[in-house]
């Protein structure tokens, strides 16, 4: 379940809002883990979906595996133009990045779109990404991980995630002031 900055509870799929992230400019060899960490931040607060340039099906089996055990849909795909999946994209495209404008002064437009398509770069960003997005945003403008930015933007515009198994969870935490505990998921398909 998500709880929402009004405090109600909805399923990770039924919120509003649909998000698509767009890694670009992964590179196979050198950034499975933290592209690895940007699918699993994206799936964990509330994203549908990775497209992932470069494709990497290495990485994409590594995430389906943490989604069939902990249920909810989360995919991975590969797509070898990042440039078109931006232009074929039917909603606002948001760039995060350090220089763009600050989350605050454009989020209340990007809450009422039906989907977005939030593009996370690598290494050297494209310079004509600036020029797709329809929005280049900021939520700092200091250097900072492409995890952070993705994890603020998400819990800014679709809140933060509570405790209940998702949908098909093979297990579930309980929360605890102190150790873990994992049980049985109760997640219906």
């Amino acid at each position: 379940m998500v709880t929402g900055s009004s405090g109600s509870r909805r399923s990770p799929r039924s919120k509003r809002t649909a998000v698509s992230v767009l890694r670009v400019g992964h590179r196979p060899g050198r950034d499975p883990r933290l592209t690895t960490h940007l699918a699993l931040a994206a799936r964990a607060l509330g994203a549908e979906r990775m497209l992932l340039h470069p494709p990497d099906p290495a990485l994409a089996a590594r995430v389906a595996a943490v989604g069939d055990g902990w249920g909810g849909r989360f995919e991975v795909v590969g797509t070898p133009d990042w440039r078109r999946a931006v232009r074929a994209f039917d909603g606002p495209v948001v760039h995060l990045t350090m220089y763009g404008l600050p989350l605050a002064a454009v989020r209340p437009r990007l809450a009422r779109a039906a989907r977005i398509l939030v593009v996370v770069g690598g290494a050297k960003v494209p310079a004509d990404l600036y020029r797709l997005a329809n929005y280049n945003v900021a939520v700092g403008h200091q250097p900072h991980s492409e995890v952070a930015a993705l994890a603020v933007f998400l819990t800014q515009l679709l809140g933060i995630p509570g405790p209940a198994p998702w949908p098909g969870a093979k297990r579930a935490i309980v929360p605890r002031a102190r150790g873990k505990r994992v049980i049985p998921g109760r997640g219906k398909k």
